[in-house]
């Protein structure tokens, strides 16, 4: 009886714990609803079955307690209760992916006029590339990092040019305008992630991972490493601003080019560097 009781109440304080808890989301600042709609599903889902279980476990042990002088019925299979179970099993996998799937396909597929925006990563801290006037951002390659250089930037890419470079600073972006997020990683995992925008990707070094958002609300965000990058990880954070379209261009005519902080002698410098090492390839 007492197992039973105890059975019960973790059931009630579990519940009871989720719908009082203080601690919650952050309020969403992007499109991305979806995740946070999905997330309720499945935590009703997944709640309901660990009640069901649970309660089943707490009746079974009540129901059949030990009772002298009681023998219990040896049924080594019973293919109407596998039959249900199996059932109801496939039901509540299926409702919790058909959700998942209709939002990772939205993920994934990028609007056509969104602003693309490259986000490095290094240890530890954040650098982003912004598109200049052509709209465009050149090619970049690990192996043209250098200090003069350090988003590793296609010199002889004339795309890149004017493209526009933040380096260790604070990220701003125009409200209501999709972005695709360009993520790129100069030596180990990392993990861009603002909580208020929900999407997220790991930085993969080799390679260039993508999600894309739409700001739906101005302010200042905290920007986080979701991925365990050594020593410095917990101090690896920056800062998106999301503005008005005109904070926005005020803010971003006062960035520096490629070409601006190159200048005409080291980008002659970086085009050597460049034909070297496409010459490795």
């Amino acid at each position: 009886m007492a197992i039973a009781l105890v059975l019960v109440l973790v059931v009630v304080g579990s519940v009871l714990f989720h719908a009082l808890s203080p601690w919650w989301w952050t309020p969403i600042a992007s499109n991305w609803g979806y995740i946070d709609s999905t997330l309720v599903a499945t935590f009703w889902i997944t709640g309901a079955v660990f009640s069901a279980v649970v309660l089943f476990m707490a009746y079974c042990v009540y129901r059949f307690r030990h009772k002298e002088g009681q023998k219990a019925a040896y049924e080594p299979e019973s293919r109407k209760l596998e039959s249900w179970l199996t059932l109801v099993t496939a039901v509540g996998v299926a409702a919790m992916l058909a959700p998942g799937l209709y939002v990772w396909k939205q993920f994934v597929t990028v609007p056509k006029d969104a602003t693309e925006v490259e986000v490095v990563a290094q240890q530890w801290q954040w650098s982003y590339r912004l598109p200049g006037a052509d709209g465009k951002l050149g090619t970049s390659n690990a192996r043209l990092i250098n200090a003069d250089n350090p988003l590793g930037i296609n010199p002889e890419d004339p795309n890149g040019q004017d493209d526009v470079v933040v380096e260790a600073a604070d990220l701003h972006l125009p409200i209501d305008k999709p972005v695709k997020m360009l993520l790129r990683s100069i030596d180990v995992l990392h993990d861009f992630y603002v909580p208020e925008f929900r999407a997220k990707m790991d930085m993969v070094p080799g390679m260039v991972t993508y999600f894309w958002f739409t700001p739906t609300r101005t302010g200042t965000f905290e920007v986080l490493c979701a991925e365990l990058c050594g020593t410095g990880h917990g101090f690896m954070r920056g800062i998106v601003m999301v503005d008005t379209e005109q904070d926005y261009t005020s803010w971003l005519q006062q960035q520096s080019t490629f070409a601006q902080l190159t200048g005409p002698a080291k980008v002659g410098a970086l085009a050597d560097q460049a034909k070297a090492v496409a010459a490795m390839e």
